[in-house]
């Protein structure tokens, strides 16, 4: 569960990492919370960020999708994006999350999509729409991510299971 076994990134992206012998799928990850949650992203650009989490195991006492864990799933995908979109000389750090939750999901799956409302050299900002399986909008979010110059010791850490 969450392991990036399907992920893909544009071949420039990869070819940029390869170099640095950094794993690219471990890189851009869940994380180790997203992992505990079952996120997995199936597709990682700047442009454009996709990532699924069940409902089930990530529920409120009421059994509707958490809305906390609707923030999660966008904060990753938004973070992924920023990153994606920073460079490998760049951390991506998130300053800024708003959620709207619109309805509730009570099983199945929900799928974030992250898009860029804006991209510069210090921030970026991405809108992540969460959709059930019907394909209704579950939650409206915007992430917004400083992006700073790695230091020494910024080394990432992969989810392990």
């Amino acid at each position: 569960m969450g392991e990036q076994q399907h992920v893909t990134f544009p071949q420039e992206v990869i070819d940029e990492y390869a170099a640095l012998g950094v794993d690219l799928p471990a890189l851009f990850s869940a994380g180790h919370l997203g992992t505990r949650m079952g996120v997995q992203i199936t597709e990682a650009s700047a442009d454009r960020v996709v990532g699924t989490m069940p409902v089930e195991g990530n529920t409120q006492p009421y059994g509707l999708l958490h809305g906390g864990a609707s923030a999660v799933l966008a904060e990753t995908l938004g973070s992924v994006g920023s990153m994606l979109h920073a460079g490998s000389t760049k951390i991506a750090v998130g300053v800024d999350l708003n959620c709207t939750h619109h309805r509730g999901a009570r099983s199945g799956l929900v799928t974030g999509v992250a898009t860029p409302l804006h991209r510069g050299r210090s921030t970026a900002t991405y809108e992540i729409v969460i959709s059930d399986e019907q394909g209704r909008r579950v939650c409206s979010a915007r992430l917004t991510c400083l992006l700073r110059d790695v230091r020494p010791g910024d080394a990432p850490t992969a989810a392990t299971d």
